[in-house]
């Protein structure tokens, strides 16, 4: 057998984190669909799927009924109360990345609702979960250890970040709350948006730079599109901070021109400083 690449043992240990498997099962899935872990994640849950799809789907709505407030609660729908409950019950931190991993998971409407279409939905997605509190924050903890270093489960959340985090029927988010959405997101256990120096050491503090062009030049609300684009630029700043990926005819949004114009002569005034 071939020796494994750096990215298919990480991809391993990211299954092994996320599923409880052990090494040999984590390779055995990995390579039945080419080290996509998502993919492979999947097929091992729907393997150890025990049950019908219905009686999955009448647990996690019993489930969901035992978390409802009668009082307060629509039939289909956990308020704020019921829901900060509920999330604090499987482990999320309110203040972290760890927020929008919930919100993505059970496909909240918004911060602080929860339907019972999205909980039920979202879990089943998930067929090797017991319908229990206990087993969601198992689950849950293993979701967040693997955020921190599977791209493609944290470009699923920073997405859908955007998502759940409008107000009302706005089609943007405001500056303040993308800024705050940013700082939860580009922080541990999410994804830390700090450069590497060439000597392997800790670099630019990519995300300060940012939040403080913002906050000094940007009067507008923030679209899905600079949502979207800001994590790639965060992604490739990331592995190049001379941000020699960057030229002024490249498909970038005008405010990411803007921060590397901003950002380069606040260098160069560093450096004759």
């Amino acid at each position: 057998m071939p020796p494994q690449s750096s990215a298919q043992k990480s991809a391993i240990a990211n299954f092994v984190s996320i599923t409880g498997a052990s090494d040999k099962i984590a390779t055995r899935f990995l390579k039945n669909t080419g080290y996509k872990l998502n993919e492979a994640v999947d097929a091992y849950f729907q393997s150890n799927a025990g049950g019908s799809g219905s009686t999955k789907d009448t647990q996690l709505a019993k489930l969901f009924d035992s978390l409802r407030n009668d009082a307060e609660d629509q039939k289909d729908v956990l308020g704020a109360d019921s829901s900060m409950t509920y999330l604090q019950g499987i482990g999320v931190d309110l203040e972290g990345a760890s927020l929008f991993l919930a919100m993505e998971l059970v496909q909240a409407p918004t911060i602080g609702e929860i339907t019972r279409e999205g909980f039920v939905k979202g879990w089943k997605a998930h067929p090797g979960v017991d319908a229990k509190i206990d087993a969601h924050k198992q689950q849950f903890k293993r979701l967040v250890e693997a955020l921190g270093k599977d791209r493609d489960l944290f470009r699923k959340v920073y997405r859908y970040a955007f998502v759940v985090g409008r107000e009302g029927d706005q089609r943007a988010l405001s500056l303040d709350n993308a800024i705050l959405y940013w700082e939860m997101l580009f922080r541990k256990p999410g994804q830390p948006w700090v450069g590497q120096s060439a000597a392997g050491g800790v670099g630019v503090d990519w995300l300060a730079e940012w939040t403080a062009f913002l906050r000094g030049n940007w009067t507008r609300s923030v679209s899905r599109d600079m949502w979207n684009q800001t994590l790639e630029f965060a992604i490739k700043s990331k592995e190049d901070e001379s941000l020699g990926f960057w030229n002024e005819d490249g498909a970038w949004p005008g405010v990411i021109d803007e921060f590397v114009a901003w950002y380069r002569r606040k260098s160069e005034m560093d450096v004759d400083a």
